[in-house]
């Protein structure tokens, strides 16, 4: 069974990150089929808008610590892993077609950060997003340094970051981080609502705001992501990140 998988309801094409069973967390699997997924989703002619979301009881509980020897035995490993999971916010913010996730129960750092790459996110009330970047001594990705301090301020942006306090959808809300706040079981149906909404738009109009928003970002969000994959293989090689991972693996 795929890590990642694309199918397509009408004009709408959802790509759902398929490992319930580790919480969708992030690993070399997950990372190799959902760029396949979301790349298929972008070159279906017949899809006019993608949703985003994780099958189970979480939307992506961030890096899978399992496999953090794994990503980590030597440099190549870790830069693989790193160059992979900012190649997934690549796909999803610099393509035309717009995303909207459906994000349900955990969204944890990685997982947090390709909630923000969404163009909208439709949230369930379970939500709970948070950065533990910091806790592992670790680096967050994604683009987040640029983007988040854009889109709420410095303060609040370093308040996410550095304290790496869970965030409940109602927060998130207020903080503007997420356009709609449902219940659980409502989620997934608004976010292919608003996508099929999106999809009957012009496509040559959807299609080059999000290039020239992009486009906006584009120089600086680059910079961002190569200065995050530095500092984040370089966090990867430090013994303090595999002791912290493994006093928090070992704690569960």
């Amino acid at each position: 069974m795929s890590a990642a998988l694309f199918e397509r309801r009408g004009d709408v094409g959802i790509v759902t990150m398929n490992r319930p069973e580790r919480l969708n967390a992030i690993g070399g699997t997950l990372l190799a089929d959902l760029h396949r997924a979301l790349v298929a989703a972008m070159a279906d002619a017949a899809v006019g808008a993608v949703v985003l979301t994780g099958a189970g009881r979480a939307f992506c509980a961030g890096d899978d610590l399992k496999e953090f020897e794994i990503q980590t035995r030597d440099a190549a490993a870790s830069e693989a892993h790193i160059r992979a999971i900012q190649q997934i916010t690549r796909d999803l913010m610099f393509a035309e077609k717009p995303v909207v996730g459906a994000v349900a129960g955990f969204a944890v750092g990685g997982g947090f950060e390709w909630m923000l790459n969404c163009d909208l996110v439709a949230a369930a009330d379970d939500l709970v997003a948070f950065f533990p970047e910091m806790d592992w001594a670790q680096f967050t990705t994604g683009g987040v340094t640029h983007l988040l301090p854009q889109a709420i301020g410095h303060q609040r942006a370093m308040e996410l970051l550095l304290l790496g306090e869970r965030q409940s959808a109602a927060r998130l809300e207020a903080l503007g981080l997420v356009n709609w706040v449902v219940p659980k079981a409502q989620c997934l149906p608004k976010a292919i609502e608003v996508a099929a909404t999106l999809a009957q738009k012009s496509r040559f109009s959807v299609g080059r705001l999000k290039r020239l928003m992009t486009a906006e970002l584009d120089d600086r969000l680059a910079r961002a992501l190569q200065h995050e994959e530095r500092i984040t293989i370089e966090s990867f090689g430090r013994p303090e990140a595999a002791e912290r991972v493994r006093r928090f693996t070992a704690r569960k």
